[in-house]
């Protein structure tokens, strides 16, 4: 086969070979040895049989399919002949697929003939079987029973075509000429199609001279490779019907645009070719409402390219999509009375209004809901390619392309006044912004600012290369490039205070997310965590969509992360426990899907799993996370049971930690650290010990930290904090050994200053963790011996529970005055976020005052409970969210870090050591 299309000898291979074939069965080996030798000696010479001009048929796709279902006819005749039955099931069965074929080839309503045929062919024969009792009596069981299943299925079938059955009984002849002559008109009108040149005659400086004439002839429709390019049967109609500019009118296009607009949908509508044929239609458009209408047609054909859910439209298709939304932008700013809704149903006629219209022409279409289909189709393009290959990287270079469209679309809808709409698009905007980091977004600006449009105009070349010129010539007026301020904060602010002031309550929610999420991205821990505090999206989290629940995980991964790297030890963890908790990190952060042995889910559960999967530039490195969430327990849990040795069970602040601590004490054998939980349970035993520097090593050989921006400064403040956490686990420990101890010794042992240890046991003791005293004049730690009597533990243990069920009837109590946490939980997926809150008798909370009996009452303080300026419809001012609350009651902190019943994702109200 290679030799036919690739051999650079003579002209002659195909029909050598043919010859070879033929010579085989006539003449035997003698010639079949010189034949083949002869295709190897002879270089560039041609046989005598070798007729150069001809050309090779090549038979259409309608052809195979009746040839195939004729050989299937063929081949029931002879099961007749010998009464094979199971033969004639399985022939029935292959006829009833090639009819399927044969409709979606032909695009045609009719059977074919050839088929009715057939199934009368059958009848009559099942018939005289049936009839004939004996024969039936001596069949096998085999066949008897292929017999009596091809009776029910022939039955079955025949009766969707009774009428077509009834009429051809009555005359057969006059059916089979009918259908021959509309064979024939077929093959008149397709006559073109059915020859191709053969590419073995095309040969560079070959060929004889009679063959001059044809191939002058033949150039204008041959292309470099020789090979002739044929259009299709409706594109031929199309050229047919709008060959003269002159007879286009208003009314041809609008029915043809109606012809088009039935089809799509339709069993046997090739998708493609629907595009095509409106993509030819928008430059034969009269007028510019015409070529509006027309356009929105084509972008909604667009999409149905890929029906499914499960994949993505093409990456061409998906730039010529976002390529058509801005020639309509373009054509709304240069006509503005036309007016875009899909509110309202316009007139039959009313695309008929010319340029020059004075009145407002009104044209069907939803700019916003178009948007946001490019925006999922990328986003699904980016899940569905492998991203460890160049082409997710291609991938992502188009994301300048969709930002122009979104910003192009914002600042149209800003300026007809539709501002919910805007704010929705300003969404999307901000969705691809918030999770970039300063130096992304630079590299990202750049790629915009060095992006030509030349892939376009080449592709808009090649497509008016078919048909008239437009006559609806637009220029480009929107812009095609983004403009990106330098400051990635700077766009943030810009486009959520819009979607704080006019978005609906889901809106603003996502946005206020993002937004979180950004800040924490920015190390602004206390911004972020004054925002998220001041929305009360923590109280309502589980009312939200499943979507916005995985964007609440983010963001407060991220803010754990963040306020890790400021050195909020405990406001990190508090961020990042309960993400912990149930061990499924990977599907609370839509990062991946883990199997369990203990709960298989359905197919359609994975199935909508996958679909919510992040793209992987869009991933948060759960090594790091997990790092950071074990680092931040362990540096509570061990000064925690160092302090509680007797009764350290009731005095848990990180269940997950001492699970892991506990199986890490169990091993009989403890090797070298290799994941980040080997190295964390390893600086633990260190820290246990009081060896600081070695618990510092093994932490700081973790490979994670090479992701973080500023690596060095944040190790040097987990330096300090080890240091602290070691002193204290030191003096918990050994406080019954001493009687006094000096504070120089102290200092040189840690490796700290006179003032910071000064401090730490001070804290210590005014928290009454420590029961000590200062001997100024000495440098001392005076160490008193306390032992609680019995009654007194007891005591203690009652004060605890009591203040616990004191909480739980505070949040009762706060739940049916309008607290919210016991609501029902009920997840819908896209769910209206508005219709939530609305329920709940409020936008915004007007003040930062928030619920606090989630780890007893020493929580975050409100900053003296100061108000915040409301926006108009529900915003805020962001003027006034500068500025943190203060943190106090650290050991009220670790008391009660696990008494929380509420379902809530996590809360920052918990209470924090100072």
């Amino acid at each position: 086969m290679a030799s036919r299309f690739w051999t650079q000898g003579g002209s002659d291979s195909e029909e050598e070979s043919s010859d070879y074939e033929d010579d085989v069965e006539n003449e035997g080996v003698e010639t079949t040895t010189q034949t083949a030798g002869s295709r190897y000696l002879q270089a560039n010479a041609s046989d005598s049989d070798d007729s150069d001009g001809q050309k090779r048929v090549v038979r259409s796709a309608k052809d195979k399919r009746f040839e195939e279902m004729a050989a299937t006819v063929d081949q029931m005749k002879n099961a007749m002949k010998i009464n094979d039955w199971v033969s004639l099931q399985e022939s029935f069965d292959k006829i009833n697929k090639q009819l399927d074929k044969v409709m979606r080839v032909t695009e045609a309503e009719k059977v074919p003939t050839l088929y009715i045929k057939a199934l009368v062919m059958l009848e009559d024969f099942l018939n005289q079987a049936m009839a004939n009792k004996e024969a039936k009596k001596k069949m096998s069981s085999s066949n008897a029973k292929a017999l009596n299943s091809m009776k029910q299925k022939l039955k079955k079938n025949n009766k969707q075509y009774e009428d077509l059955i009834n009429k051809y009984r009555e005359n057969p002849e006059s059916e089979e000429v009918k259908d021959e002559d509309e064979e024939s008109e077929e093959e008149e009108e397709d006559e073109d199609e059915e020859f191709e040149e053969d590419p073995d005659n095309i040969r560079a400086g070959s060929g004889s001279d009679n063959d001059d004439d044809d191939d002058g002839e033949e150039a204008e429709d041959t292309n470099d490779s020789g090979w002739v390019r044929q259009t299709g049967r409706r594109d031929k109609s199309i050229d047919k019907q709008f060959k003269n500019p002159s007879e286009i009118t208003w009314e041809t296009v609008n029915k043809k645009f109606k012809e088009v607009v039935a089809a799509r949908g339709r069993k046997g509508t090739g998708r493609f070719e629907q595009v095509e044929q409106l993509t030819f239609l928008t430059k034969v458009a009269k007028t510019p409402a015409q070529k509006l209408e027309i356009l929105f047609s084509l972008i909604s054909a667009q999409f149905d390219v890929n029906p499914g859910l499960s994949g993505h439209m093409p990456i061409n298709v998906w730039k010529k999509c976002v390529v058509n939304m801005l020639i309509v932008l373009d054509i709304l700013t240069q006509y503005p009375n036309i007016v875009v809704n899909d509110m309202v149903e316009p007139d039959e006629n009313e695309t008929q209004k010319a340029a020059d219209y004075n009145g407002t022409i009104r044209v069907w279409g939803n700019l916003v809901a178009f948007v946001e289909r490019i925006d999922i189709e990328f986003f699904k393009s980016l899940q569905s390619i492998d991203p460890h290959t160049r082409e997710y990287v291609e991938r992502l270079r188009d994301e300048p392309m969709f930002l122009v469209l979104a910003q192009d679309v914002q600042e149209y809808l800003e300026q007809a006044g539709e501002f919910k709409a805007a704010s929705k698009v300003a969404l999307r905007r901000v969705e691809l912004i918030y999770y970039k980091p300063q130096e992304v977004y630079d590299a990202m600006r750049k790629l915009a600012e060095q992006t030509d449009e030349g892939d376009n105009g080449e592709k808009a070349i090649e497509e008016e290369s078919r048909g008239p010129s437009a006559f609806i010539s637009v220029p480009e007026l929107v812009p095609r490039k983004p403009t990106f301020p330098e400051n990635s904060r700077t766009m943030m602010d810009m486009l959520v205070s819009l979607i704080y002031k006019y978005g609906d309550e889901r809106t603003k929610a996502r946005a206020m997310l993002c937004d979180i999420y950004h800040h924490a991205l920015l190390d602004e821990f206390s911004t972020a965590r004054d925002l998220l505090l001041m929305s009360h999206l923590q109280d309502n989290v589980q009312q939200m969509d499943v979507l916005s629940q995985i964007l609440f995980n983010r963001a407060m991964a991220q803010l754990g992360l963040c306020a890790f790297r400021v050195g909020l030890v405990a406001e990190g963890h508090s961020c990042l426990s309960e993400l912990y908790s149930g061990g499924k990190v990977k599907e609370l952060l839509a990062q991946g899907i883990s199997q369990s042995r203990y709960h298989e889910k359905t197919p359609e559960q994975e199935r909508l799993e996958r679909r919510r999967q992040m793209p992987y530039h869009m991933h948060i490195n759960l090594e790091l996370l997990e790092a950071v969430h074990l680092i931040c327990a362990m540096l509570l849990e061990v000064p925690n049971m160092a302090a509680n040795t007797h009764g350290a069970k009731s005095k848990v602040i990180s269940k997950t930690f001492r699970r892991l601590l506990e199986m890490s004490e169990r091993q009989t054998f403890t090797g070298p650290p290799e994941n980040v939980r080997d190295h964390v349970m390893a600086a633990t035993r260190a820290l246990t010990k009081g060896d600081f520097q070695k618990a510092f090593d093994v932490i700081n050989s973790l490979d994670v930290w090479r992701l973080l921006r500023n690596r060095e400064s944040v190790l040097e403040m987990l330096k300090a904090k080890i240091k602290e956490e070691a002193l204290r686990t030191y003096l918990f420990t050994f406080t019954s050994s001493y009687d006094s101890l000096s504070l120089d010794q102290l200092t040189k042992m840690f490796d700290l200053s006179e003032v910071q240890t000064h401090s730490i046991v001070s804290k210590m003791m005014i928290n009454e963790e420590l029961h000590a005293s200062w001997d100024q004049p000495t440098r001392c730690i005076i160490f008193h011996d306390v032992e609680h009597s019995r009654l007194q533990a007891l005591a203690f243990q009652l004060t605890e529970k009591l203040s616990i069920l004191a909480e739980s009837n505070e949040r009762s109590m706060e739940s049916r005055t309008g607290g919210g946490l016991d609501l029902s939980l009920r997840r819908r997926d896209n769910q209206d976020y508005a219709t939530v809150t609305g329920a709940m008798g409020g936008k915004w909370q007007d003040n930062l005052s928030y619920n606090q009996g989630r780890q007893g009452r020493s929580g975050f303080t409100g900053s003296g409970g100061r108000s915040l300026a409301l926006g108009q419809a529900g915003g805020y001012s962001r003027g006034q969210l500068r500025g943190s609350g203060g943190y106090s009651g650290r050991a009220a902190a670790a008391r009660g870090s696990q008494m929380d019943g509420s379902n809530r994702m996590v809360s920052l109200n918990k209470g924090v050591r100072v």
